[in-house]
């Protein structure tokens, strides 16, 4: 597995993270220790050193169990967790949002569980809509000052929250927002419309969960296969529109054309993207089908097909700005080298 460096920072992360909702069976659905210590080995073995996890996933028990499998090799793993959602069923007002009280605690008790002194990456894990944006990122800031983390980022936020964190960060001269997490795949590009172009200009590191659609794009669904759909009904798609039966149209396509895996070429695609995607496994053999698609590469053609399907309307202004881009360059569009990385 190669590395990437992680946005603006130093930090330097494999090209897959291992997403860790399935450690544990608190949820009633889930992964007994014995088969994610096998995931996580799998991982670990393949090269993967970015591990992502939450006090709320399986209640607790995901991050007792990273904490359990990562005590002889700390160091050389990245670890990254989140606050928001309560760390028990029905964790009541003061356990959960994103109040610096919320955050503190949340906090004091994730270390405790991951038997570490600190964090590498503080995920916020949602908006609350209560806690102003100042309280978040100045309450990151604090716990970066103190060592309990070394990194924070926004997950799930709106594109105007995020950038104003993380100007708010610079102008005080705060502990930075870092990284943008997100969901991305196939099925569900909306972050193209505001959340990629605002992390692109920042400097934010992006990571993308659930890049198989929640399994849809495998085709396993057209089966009339569970999986996740059996226990985490509520994080993926079906087949709810033309567009979405046109993407898994042109990826079993695909699929059926090279050989490859479906699975594989929906993962392939979020990697052309930029975007590092989260990986969540229930078993290492799904792991490493999906590590395989490291070894894919879509052709041009291939991937201008898998773009027109999955293709999403951006909407306004995005569309009135577009077609206004000659007219703004006063029609020289077509001779101007543009920017790379959008303006701020």
């Amino acid at each position: 597995m190669r590395y990437r460096i992680f946005g603006r920072t130093g930090l330097r992360v494999s090209t897959f993270a291992l997403g860790t909702g399935n450690f544990g069976t608190g949820w009633g659905y889930g992964s007994s220790r014995q088969e994610a210590k096998a995931v996580f080995d799998t991982y670990r073995d393949a090269g993967g050193n970015f591990i992502d996890t939450a006090d709320q996933y399986q209640f607790g028990q995901s991050e007792t169990m990273i904490g359990e499998f990562i005590a002889g090799d700390r160091d050389s793993v990245v670890v990254a967790t989140k606050f928001s959602l309560g760390d028990t069923n029905g964790a009541g007002l003061h356990r959960t949002g994103n109040s610096r009280k919320a955050m503190v605690q949340s906090v004091e008790a994730s270390l405790k569980r991951l038997g570490t002194d600190r964090i590498d990456l503080l995920w916020v894990h949602m908006p609350d809509a209560v806690t102003p944006i100042d309280e978040i990122v100045r309450g990151l800031d604090d716990l970066a000052r103190a060592g309990k983390i070394l990194y924070s980022g926004l997950s799930d936020f709106p594109a105007w929250r995020v950038s104003t964190a993380a100007t708010l960060a610079e102008l005080r001269g705060w502990n930075p927002v870092s990284a943008l997490q997100f969901e991305y795949s196939l099925v569900e590009r909306t972050a193209e419309r505001e959340l990629l172009p605002m992390a692109a200009a920042f400097g934010l590191g992006t990571v993308g969960w659930s890049p198989l659609g929640g399994g849809l794009l495998t085709g396993k669904y057209r089966k009339g296969e569970t999986g996740r759909a059996q226990g985490l009904g509520a994080v993926i798609h079906g087949e709810s529109d033309a567009r979405k039966t046109a993407t898994v149209d042109a990826v079993l396509a695909i699929s059926e054309e090279t050989g490859i895996p479906a699975g594989r070429v929906a993962i392939a695609w979020v990697l052309d993207k930029g975007t590092l995607p989260i990986l969540g496994p229930r078993t290492p053999e799904q792991l490493a089908d999906n590590l395989a698609s490291l070894d894919v590469r879509l052709t041009v053609d291939q991937l201008a097909r898998l773009d027109a399907a999955s293709a999403i309307p951006l909407g306004f202004p995005h569309d009135v700005v577009a077609g206004s881009r000659d007219t703004l360059a006063g029609s020289k569009a077509d001779l101007i080298d543009w920017p790379a990385v959008p303006v701020r």
